[in-house]
């Protein structure tokens, strides 16, 4: 049986953005695949048709979102046009669409629109709405001429080497820089070229739904000017008129979509007095006459996936409106699955298997999904209660390779049943002695599921256990076991501990002397924790990490809020009035006690755990004489291990596998 290389990723092809046809039958969606030479991903279109393979559509691997504009045309953006990048040289910004007929021909160039704007739907023939990038500051340039542009233009160029900053978020991890930026929608007439302006220049833009009628536009976001508040409003725009009415001001909640529902409008939110930020949202109905709220449907689990895996790239719809039900994505357990809620409130499930569903489109309940199912890669599902896998598309990957399976390890502790995870090593031998690696998940509203995962595949491969687990505080198991507010390393810490011991245990041909621990986000928090707490691992990769909430806390792009909230400073409590809860919680402060040879991975573009976070650890250690090492990544962000640069995943998995090689 073949070995997972390291850099079999290569192979890997990553699909997403799955959507059916007007008619329901046929299937279009993105597939990307790395190219190690440009270090960069190619992203083409895919068509799955009803009644054969799927087929490519365009191979020039510069294809970005998509609509279907009818049953037998797409309407794609590209970067194939030069044009665009003389623009982009000169600071402008340009988007350029293309149609492309299912029944021949090559794509066509259908128009181009001064914004860096995405599709969002088709309002009528030749109509779309667009998703922007608005600048307040130069992105008018765009639509100016002559000298008024160019000196614009020329004011952009000259204030590149500065960013001077006024307004809360100034960053956000993977967006760079967003003072003075929204996110802006416009409508868009392509016989006449006009764009038209739909939210304010200084709204935020979150969801936006089409009427029945293709009249209205339902949007949700707010406004603000310095600082983002937390909570999200609903408005609604009336095409014909170009007015704009506000149905609920962004006062009491935080808003994760909003969708035509009948007489009503269903908001799937939070008030965050329960459970705080990382509260689960629930179903609630907006009666556009009065503004009225009610709760229409009590779900305590979380909406959307969940499940962790470094084997994704893009994204893609999980949830969508159909029949006048709602399908939607949850985390239950371990798993991904879809559900069904009606006009009635009842929420039933439709598709329930382990694994993974990363998106998703629906017609007459009749599921078309993308998803990791028994271990593979990512393929296409069909579900009509019966689950079909419609493309082949990473088979030949993994072909004749060793892909360790989960074996499930359900453990007690603190009198809560708990999931883990174990993968044996490659040709596994009962009577031989083995290293491991205990993988520690991120989030921490997250969970390990069984999915293929490259990393742990490619260490089980090398002859390691890997070992992973769902402590408290992550996803699939209500509000109630994901609250960790206050508690961060305290009954989490316990639960990871505890999981090592019933491994241990269980496998006595693990050698405890050689044991490694890894994780990254929360993960990475948990890991520089960890060997602030314990001496039992014989060396450590933290990656992404928290070491300092206090620092975290003005630093992080979502610092203050996530901080103040999961350490349990509710009310007025602020962080200069509760130093000692925060350091309590911060791993640096017990840096004094560590001993574990430790490995530190960061990116400088990561504003979700800033690199500051790392430094601050690395530098703890070497000054207390323990052996570190830390790799910084130029250009990349919080999503490294996942949507990095190909070469430069490739060298952390190298940086942290010589780690564990050296020690374990």
């Amino acid at each position: 049986m073949k070995t997972i290389s390291m850099d079999q990723f290569q192979n890997y092809r990553f699909l997403s953005g799955v959507s059916l046809a007007p008619h329901g039958e046929d299937a279009a969606f993105l597939c990307a695949k790395t190219d190690m030479a440009r270090n960069a991903y190619d992203t083409d279109l895919w068509l799955l048709p009803a009644d054969s393979e799927a087929r490519r559509l365009t191979t020039d691997g510069k294809s970005g979102g998509f609509l279907w504009d009818n049953d037998s045309t797409l309407l794609f953006s590209s970067r194939r046009d030069p044009e665009i990048a003389k623009k982009a040289e000169a600071g402008e910004s340009c988007t350029a669409f293309y149609r492309l007929n299912l029944h021949g021909g090559e794509a066509e160039k259908a128009f181009s629109v001064p914004l860096a704007a995405s599709l969002v739907e088709k309002v009528a023939n030749g109509v779309y709405l667009l998703r922007a990038d608005w600048d307040l500051r130069f992105s008018k340039a765009n639509t100016m001429k002559g000298d008024a542009k160019a000196a614009l233009l020329a004011e952009k160029k000259a204030e590149q080497d500065y960013e001077v900053l006024d307004e809360l978020p100034f960053y956000f991890n993977g967006q760079g820089f967003i003072n003075k930026h929204r996110s802006a929608l416009f409508l868009f007439d392509e016989k006449t070229g006009k764009l038209t302006r739909v939210t304010k220049e200084t709204f935020a833009a979150g969801g936006a739904q089409l009427s029945a009628d293709r009249s209205q536009i339902l949007i949700t976001g707010q406004n603000y000017t310095v600082k983002r508040g937390d909570f999200t409003g609903v408005y609604v725009y009336d095409i014909p008129t170009g007015k704009t009415r506000t149905l609920l001001r962004p006062t009491r909640y935080d808003l994760y979509g909003a969708w035509w529902f009948g007489e009503k409008i269903l908001l799937l939110g939070t008030d965050q007095k329960r459970y705080g930020s990382n509260e689960n949202a629930r179903f609630y109905t907006l009666d556009p006459a009065d503004g009225a709220v009610s709760l229409f449907a009590d779900f305590d689990d979380a909406v959307g996936s969940s499940v962790g895996s470094d084997c994704r790239l893009g994204g893609g719809k999980s949830i969508r409106m159909d029949g006048g039900k709602l399908y939607f994505t949850a985390t239950l357990r371990n798993a991904s699955h879809v559900l069904c809620l009606d006009a009635a409130g009842t929420i039933t499930p439709v598709f329930e298997q382990e694994g993974s569903v990363d998106c998703f489109d629906v017609r007459e309940n009749k599921l078309t999904f993308i998803g990791m199912q028994n271990m593979a890669l990512q393929e296409i599902y069909t579900y009509d209660g019966t689950r079909t896998q419609r493309t082949a598309l990473n088979t030949e990957a993994l072909a004749g390779c060793y892909v360790a399976m989960p074996e499930k390890l359900t453990y007690l502790n603190d009198g809560m049943d708990l999931d883990g995870w174990v993968l044996l090593p490659k040709d596994f031998d009962p009577a031989k002695t083995y290293p491991a690696i205990l993988d520690i998940h991120g989030g921490p509203k997250t969970v390990y599921g069984e999915v293929f995962y490259h990393e742990m595949q490619l260490w089980a491969n090398m002859g390691y256990f890997v070992f992973f687990c769902n402590p408290r505080g992550g996803d699939g198991r209500g509000n109630a076991f994901a609250d960790i507010r206050g508690k961060y390393g305290t009954i989490d810490y316990d639960d990871i501990m505890a999981f090592c011991d019933a491994v241990l245990e269980k496998y006595p041909q693990i050698d405890p002397a050689r044991v490694g621990v890894t994780g990254g986000s929360y993960g990475g928090f948990m890991t520089n924790w960890i060997i602030g707490h314990t001496d039992r691992f014989k060396a450590a990769a933290s990656q992404r990490s928290i070491s300092n909430w206090i620092s975290f806390c003005f630093t992080s792009d979502i610092g203050e809020g996530f901080a103040r909230d999961q350490m349990g400073l509710t009310g007025k409590m602020n962080p200069w009035d509760n130093r000692e809860k925060l350091w309590f919680h911060s791993p640096l402060a017990y840096a004094q006690n560590c001993n574990t040879p430790t490995l530190f991975i960061h990116s400088d573009e990561d504003f979700r755990c800033p690199l500051s976070e790392g430094y601050q650890m690395y530098s703890a250690l070497l000054q207390l004489g323990v052996e570190a090492r830390m790799c910084v990544f130029h250009g990349e962000n919080h999503e490294l291990s996942r949507g990095g640069k190909p070469q430069h995943r490739l060298r952390r998995l190298q940086e942290i596998t010589d780690w564990f090689e050296k020690h374990l």
